[in-house]
């Protein structure tokens, strides 16, 4: 099911404002994980105190109190592949990376499990998690999105059912629908039926900028380990491909565009935000919402926090290691985890 372009489209509330928290947030420290080493995923441990770090060498357990590495991983103590794309820790404590190319790992109890397409998995290139209170955490793939079954232990795949089968982006909201961003638009499951929204019903912004259109996407493109965003060197356009997914606690959807910027839905039309509005860049890697209820999206031109009215934007001349934010995480009140290409930023209020 999809819905029609003329319920879907809207301009940007008339509230926000192109003022600035100048001031507000800075970076406070970074950590170096390696010249030309990518973090690509951030997951918190709030009970545990720790943070995990995906690389494209492994991942790294941190202490987030003292900013010390408790411990790394790689194929050697229980990863199937170093290539982390993804992180997530479930509500039963066990932590699930996702790799490019080597399946998924769980860590639960000190013990490493891997799985593959053999045991049900949809694919070897993982690229995210989230989890149905309880009941199963999904899994998305470079073909199709997974449902892994917490009783039975069972895999069960969706691929026709999708907009496209390259999923990236996951969450689920308050009343167990599940969201998934894939490279072709917005999917919706609430546990019977599917729903479908693409750039037509108002996804993503438009071409206002007449970027050149990427064609980096579908079958036959597995080996950009980079995720190039780039056309003959300048910045590229496809509104249809989602990076991320975030749920609001309002269950207002929030997702992370290729040059669209970042879309919203409320449940019956969805509005954008460009940098014409305040955001950093218009190529959405990642979103986050800290415990004071500011919005926070990674782009490809550094990091801007939003409060629903003002804007700041963060970057590499801030402090941060690289302009291109593909990950994010709150770790306390206080303190945003930024990850990009050679390490890990730390943001925090003066």
């Amino acid at each position: 099911m999809s819905c029609s372009k003329k319920e879907q489209q809207s301009s940007p509330p008339q509230s926000i404002k192109k003022t600035s928290f100048v001031g507000k947030y800075r970076v406070s420290d970074s950590f170096n994980v390696g010249v030309n080493v990518f973090v690509r995923a951030l997951a918190s441990d709030h009970k545990k105190h720790q943070l995990w770090v995906g690389t494209s060498i492994g991942a790294l357990n941190i202490n987030v109190t003292t900013g010390t590495v408790n411990q790394t991983y790689t194929r050697d103590n229980g990863l199937a592949n170093e290539y982390v794309f993804a992180t997530y820790v479930a509500s039963d404590g066990a932590v699930w990376i996702g790799t490019n190319g080597g399946g998924t790992s769980r860590l639960q109890q000190d013990k490493w499990k891997a799985y593959f397409p053999m045991h049900g998995l949809a694919d070897y290139w993982v690229y995210s998690f989230t989890e149905q209170k309880n009941k199963a955490m999904w899994v998305g793939t470079w073909a199709g999105l997974s449902r892994f079954d917490y009783k039975t232990g069972q895999f069960t795949t969706y691929v026709k059912e999708l907009a496209n089968e390259w999923v990236y982006g996951l969450d689920v909201d308050s009343k167990g629908n599940v969201w998934v961003g894939t490279e072709g638009g917005v999917n919706m499951f609430d546990g019977e039926a599917w729903q479908v929204w693409t750039h037509d019903q108002g996804l993503g912004a438009g071409n206002t900028r007449n970027l050149g259109f990427s064609t980096n996407t579908g079958l036959g493109t597995r080996a950009r380990h980079d995720l190039s965003v780039l056309v003959g060197g300048e910045e590229s356009y496809n509104p249809n491909y989602v990076f991320c997914v975030k749920i609001a606690q309002d269950d207002t959807v929030w997702v992370g565009t290729w040059g669209g910027g970042v879309s919203f839905y409320n449940g019956s039309i969805w509005q954008n935000l460009t940098s014409a509005d305040g955001l950093a860049g218009d190529i959405v890697y990642s979103i986050e919402i800290d415990q004071e209820g500011n919005y926070w999206f990674g782009t490809n031109k550094g990091l801007s926090v939003f409060d629903g009215e003002r804007w700041q934007t963060i970057q590499k001349s801030d402090g941060l290691l690289d302009s291109h934010v593909y990950a994010l995480a709150v770790t306390s009140k206080s303190k945003i985890w930024a990850g990009t290409k050679n390490g890990v930023a730390v943001i925090e209020k003066p």
